[in-house]
Formats: structure tokens, sequence, C-alpha cells
């Protein structure tokens, strides 16, 4: 293996001072066009692709790297339109640090060889959701030394998180179908733990339960609701919406609403009533959970409860930057707003 160019070859081969040669990839300062392209010229004469990283992290003690940690597969996350959102959020506010993200899974936490949480070069870690496995996470990260932020999820004294009032808001919505007079309610909730199991929630599957989000929606359902039967499903989509909507509906009596933990729940739920031959609102109200689009949902318009997804994130972001200056930073709530829709109507 060749010995690897520096700047200094680079700037000797241009005819400019190394510093000349330096702001022409970091971009810090203006250079003219002509002056650039002599200097990309050598560059790439000499087959030098850019400053070592790992240089700038010995002067600086940064690695200009936040690492985003799921709790689930990235390709199911990515397909949730809150979670997008979150992350363009985050990816805002970290913008102003120079930093970049990198994704992990929770389960790729402790792994051996590759990248991981225990060994990728990190200035500070963002949790999102804070289940059993990510616990995990947690604690290699605080055994590092690196300051976290958990966003929907309690990481216990000390660790600010990004919070929403999952539970208030999820009663504001049971409160409305109680006002429409509906007795009969079951819930399509989120995945109840890191297994992801579809099915029914019975008294042991709640008491092992570890995310947050789920338990905390199903507990304000429940405040209302008490004896509501709930379903479980594996990742938030449309797909398992109808999954659940279909075990949900064929209880007798049936449910005459249904309260579904994400819009792309009850999206599904939508679909199971009408391959029931049942009409929304008339025959079934639904209530979904975020405030997303959804395409292909018209002509209705769910009734949910709207959360601030970029909002969110943003705060994670700059929560991060908060502390990497060496801030103290809060735990910061956000509220959800009701928003009726066309889905919801009196109790047949």
């Amino acid at each position: 293996m060749g010995i690897r160019a520096t700047i200094a070859d680079v700037a000797r081969t241009a005819g400019v001072s190394a510093s000349t040669a330096s702001v022409v990839f970091s971009g810090k300062t203006a250079v003219t066009d002509a002056t650039r392209r002599r200097v990309l010229e050598a560059a790439a004469s000499l087959g030098y692709s850019g400053p070592d990283p790992r240089a700038a992290s010995l002067r600086t003690g940064r690695s200009g790297i936040v690492g985003v940690v799921f709790e689930e597969h990235l390709r199911t996350a990515f397909l949730d339109p809150v979670k997008t959102a979150l992350m363009d959020g985050l990816t805002d506010a970290v913008a102003p640090l120079g930093a970049g993200l990198l994704l992990l899974r929770d389960s790729d936490a402790g792994a051996q060889g590759g990248t991981s949480l225990g060994t990728a070069p990190l200035d500070a870690v963002v949790l999102v959701g804070c289940s059993g496995r990510i616990r995990e996470s947690l604690e290699i990260v605080h055994s590092r030394g690196i300051p976290v932020v958990v966003v929907e999820g309690d990481a216990g004294e000390g660790v600010p998180q990004i919070r929403l009032d999952n539970r208030d808001a999820q009663r504001h919505a049971a409160h409305h179908l109680r006002a429409l007079g509906h007795e009969r309610v079951g819930i399509a909730a989120l995945p109840l733990d890191a297994e992801r199991a579809r099915g029914p929630i019975d008294d042991e599957r709640l008491a092992a339960a570890t995310v947050a989000v789920t338990i905390d929606r199903l507990a304000g359902a429940r405040d209302v609701y008490p004896d509501a039967p709930a379903v479980a499903a594996s990742s938030s989509s449309i797909d398992e919406g109808l999954e659940a909507g279909r075990t949900l509906l064929a209880a007798q009596p049936r449910p005459t609403a249904i309260i579904a933990q994400s819009d792309l729940l009850a999206a599904g739920v939508i679909r199971a009533a009408e391959g029931a031959g049942l009409r929304v609102p008339e025959d079934l109200s639904v209530t979904g959970f975020d405030g997303i689009t959804v395409d292909g949902l018209a002509p209705y318009e769910l009734t949910t409860l709207v959360q601030p997804a970029v909002e969110k994130g943003r705060a994670a972001g700059e929560a991060v930057a908060r502390m990497l200056a060496g801030d103290t930073v809060e735990t910061i709530h956000f509220t959800c707003v009701f928003r009726e829709g066309n889905t919801t109507g009196a109790a047949p």
C-alpha cells in the first residue's frame, strides 16, 4: 500500500499554501474558482480524497458523528412517516454542528466486529424509544461517558427526554367516543416489546410490556374504557391495522368503535371494516394517532391526535448540541392536538 497523500502534497502540487488547500476542502472560507479548480485537480492527480477524519477527531476531540438508535429494523422504521419526520427535525438541528448521523438498531448495540454502539466513534447518542433492548444500549452509552438523549421513553434520572403526552392525548380521543355514546370499544395497539408479536393483550403480556408509547396510549384509552379489549400489531402499518381490525371485529358483540394507536393502524382498521360490510362512521367509529397524511384514505379524514414529530426530532438535536456545549438539559414535554374528522360519529 502506497503512502497516503497529504494536504501539504496537494498544496505543493497546486502551487498554493497549505491553508488555502485546506479551506477548499472545508468550505469554511471562500476561494476563487480558479484556485479551487487547481487544488481539486492536484488532489485528483495525487489520489487525495480529502482530510482524514481521524485527524480532525484528534484535534477537536470530536468525531462529528451522532448515533441514532432505533428499537426496530431500520427498514421498518423508515416506513413510518412519524419516524421520517422525526429524523428530518433531528437532521436539521445537528446540521450547524457539522455532524453526521449514524443509524444503529438496538440489537447491534453490543455487536462484536463492525460498527456498533460500543465501538463507533460517537460524540452523542439519541435513543428513539426506551424498550428493554434499548435500555441495554443506554448502559453501553453510560459506560462510555457519551451524552445521550431519549425520545419517547423513560431512561431514568439524569437523562434528558423528549416526551409526548401519550396518555392524556389518547384519553381525549376516548372521551370523544364516550360523548358520542360508544360503550363497546376495541383498541388496535402498537407493538408491546422488542419481540413485536401480534395478538390479544392480556394481563400477562401487558405486565411484561416494555414499549412506553404503547403502554401509555393503552392506559389513556382504558382510563375511559377499563375493559376495552386490545390487540397488538407487529408494526405501525396499514397491513397490521387490517389484521388487528379483523380480530377486533370478530368479537361478539362487535365493537362500535376502535381506537387505533397510529394513523396507519387506523387506516388498516377502516379497510377491515369495509371488508366486513361495515360503514365508517355509521356502523364503526375509528380514531387514529399521529396526524400524518395517509395516501389512499379519501374520502375519509381521520379523527386523530396530531403530534409534533418534526419538532420532537429538532428538540432532540438541539438537546445534543447543548450537551456537547456543556450545558444542562432538562426533559422537554410536547402536547398533541385533537383533530376531529369524519371517521367518528354517534354510536349505532
